[in-house]
């Protein structure tokens, strides 16, 4: 579990705050330059804030979370990332349980996180001045998923860990070099869904164990994945649980049918859709690699628990 000593987050003028943008936004493309841009504006407006803004550009992700990590350590008063859920769970790796606050400017693909605390992933001016009138106040203090797998260092999420149907179409994306952008994820989609069948898992839930058969299973800490599937749309950040999502074995013209519903949260109802509260999750199945917050974590077995309260943002 991450320790620091303990750093100032009061309202006073002059913060000492770390920006991170995500690392595609200095390398080419538009949406690259959108999330490059979106990042210049923010420090732009902090410094003119009087806040002290160290910019921190990398060429990929694992140096950027380093740098990250050694501004936190040299004694950052806040961390805003620029980016998707991959920044967003960048800086929730480096904060979670630190008491130092995290804001999050949304200029990525997904932005989940960001939809769930309330800011509008459309309009990242907006979230930028929404920053700065928070930081003049107390943090709020929110949920972390946190993965444990044996022999690795734990893992936390702001939004969830996915094992079925989503994590083998994320899998599948990054193995290929081309298409790039969301054409590559869309045809994953198709390829998956051409060989979808159910899956076989076992789960120790709250201590109780199971064997469950799914097409996918989540453990959610927040309402949605994937660029606004809603599949836990009453899930809460602050309410010291997560939300087991299951999506029991149907046929693929069944699945067709259900997957557009997860955008506007009315799946709910299926009877081959459950969901459940839940502090801890263990999860296996066989040859399964699980994914948080869109970013690789690795194979399974894990054990997925709430940690109440381990992370502060402004939002």
């Amino acid at each position: 579990m991450n320790t620091h000593p303990t750093h100032r987050t009061d309202a006073a003028p002059g913060l000492r705050i770390a920006v991170a943008i995500n690392p595609r936004a200095a390398f080419g493309g538009s949406r690259k330059a959108t999330s490059g841009n979106t990042g210049e504006q923010a420090v732009l407006r902090l410094r003119a804030a009087g806040h002290e803004v160290t910019v921190l550009r990398r060429r990929d992700y694992d140096a950027l979370r380093e740098a990250v990590e050694a501004e936190v350590a040299a004694g950052t008063q806040a961390v805003l990332v620029v980016g998707g859920d991959g920044m967003v769970h960048l800086g929730v790796n480096a904060l979670a349980h630190t008491g130092i606050p995290l804001g999050i400017i949304p200029a990525g693909t997904g932005n989940d996180a960001a939809r769930g605390l309330g800011l509008d992933p459309a309009d990242p001016d907006a979230a930028v001045e929404h920053f700065l009138q928070r930081c003049r106040q107390q943090p709020r203090r929110v949920d972390l998923g946190r993965i444990e797998r044996a022999g690795k260092a734990p893992v936390w999420f702001m939004g969830a860990l996915s094992a079925g149907f989503d994590a083998l179409v994320n899998e599948r994306a990054n193995g290929w070099r081309w298409p790039r952008g969301p054409m590559r994820y869309n045809l994953a989609i198709l390829r998956e869904l051409a060989v979808l069948k159910p899956l076989e898992y076992s789960l120790v839930v709250d201590g109780a164990a199971r064997l469950q058969r799914a097409m996918l299973i989540s453990v959610s800490n927040g309402t949605s994945i994937g660029g606004g599937m809603k599949i836990t749309p009453d899930a809460k950040h602050d309410d010291g649980r997560l939300d087991l999502f299951v999506v029991s074995p149907v046929s693929r013209l069944v699945f067709l049918k259900i997957f557009p519903l997860v955008f506007s949260g009315r799946h709910t109802s299926h009877p081959k859709i459950s969901i459940e509260q839940v502090q801890q999750v263990s999860i296996n199945a066989p040859s399964l690699v699980s994914y948080a917050d869109g970013e690789r974590v690795g194979p399974l077995p894990a054990t997925i628990h709430v940690d109440p309260g381990a992370l502060a943002v402004w939002a």
